[in-house]
């Protein structure tokens, strides 16, 4: 069974990143996204692991991921997994809940699972209306299907406060990592900078973010390309730039975080900039 994926952006859905995919042998490693994630099973299993513990999705039923938390994904049974997704940014679910419900604070998913094939439904409408250029249609069906899920099964999120000396020195060392992506220290280095050890460091970094420093590095190292590749900038010089050896070592990371090589990835990305 062959795998395949679109990666795109519909112009008028403006910052509201789409998939479609069938995926056997892909397994995605463990990552974030900046946006909501809305996976709407249509046939086979998910399995991702959330928060400590594996989830299963199967037909009928949406993965909810909240913005920057780490997950993984990988089939469920031997004939994989097809679905659709769609990706709102923070301030579009932000804006959806104020105007359709009575959640205060910064809205989020609550259950990770959650079946719902009229949901499901929604979401693939979606992604069709967008494919057909029916802007009214994708932007109604979006709003409905966020409207939903967030009212059966919405709460806020928690705030991230940084409290605790090991939750500052996490939040240092990320702030490190992110000025010297291209060329970071090693964890000694990054450790003795702080006035820590390198184990503690390692503790605290991974009770902060839910991975420890060089794979949350990784997955910076991935969003920061998605920001070059959207602007313009070639694989190769993206790769360089946010400091992967070269472009298959892009590549690979690339396709096991956002599903697809940066080259597809860019040239959806340039379709739309075109229409534009």
């Amino acid at each position: 069974m062959n795998e395949r994926a679109r990666h795109w952006q519909y112009d008028e859905l403006p910052g509201v990143d789409l998939l479609r995919a069938r995926y056997v042998r892909k397994t995605f490693v463990r990552h974030t996204h900046e946006n909501f994630v809305i996976a709407a099973i249509a046939d086979g299993v998910e399995v991702f692991h959330h928060k400590g513990g594996d989830q299963y999705a199967g037909a009928g039923a949406l993965a909810l991921v909240n913005p920057d938390t780490p997950h993984t994904g990988r089939a469920g049974v031997p004939e994989g997994w097809r679905y659709g997704a769609v990706y709102p940014p923070v301030d579009v679910v932000a804006e959806i809940a104020a105007e359709t419900t009575t959640l205060r604070g910064t809205p989020g998913f609550v259950s990770p699972v959650m079946d719902d094939p009229h949901a499901v439904g929604l979401v693939h409408q979606v992604l069709r209306a967008a494919d057909e250029g029916n802007a009214l249609a994708a932007d109604t069906l979006l709003r409905v299907a966020v409207t939903r899920l967030l009212r059966l099964n919405g709460g806020p999120l928690p705030r991230r406060e940084v409290r605790t000396a090991g939750a500052r020195i996490a939040a240092r060392a990320r702030g490190v990592l992110e000025e010297r992506m291209a060329r970071p220290p090693t964890l000694e280095q990054l450790a003795a900078g702080l006035g820590t050890s390198p184990f503690a460091l390692l503790r605290a970094f991974r009770d902060a973010y839910g991975m420890p420093p060089h794979a949350w590095l990784t997955d910076a190292r991935v969003r920061r390309a998605r920001q070059l590749l959207d602007t313009g900038t070639t694989p190769s010089e993206a790769a360089v730039t946010v400091g992967f050896t070269d472009q298959p070592h892009l590549n690979r990371h690339f396709s096991r975080m956002v599903g697809v090589p940066p080259g597809a990835y860019q040239r959806e990305r340039k379709n739309v900039q075109d229409l534009r």
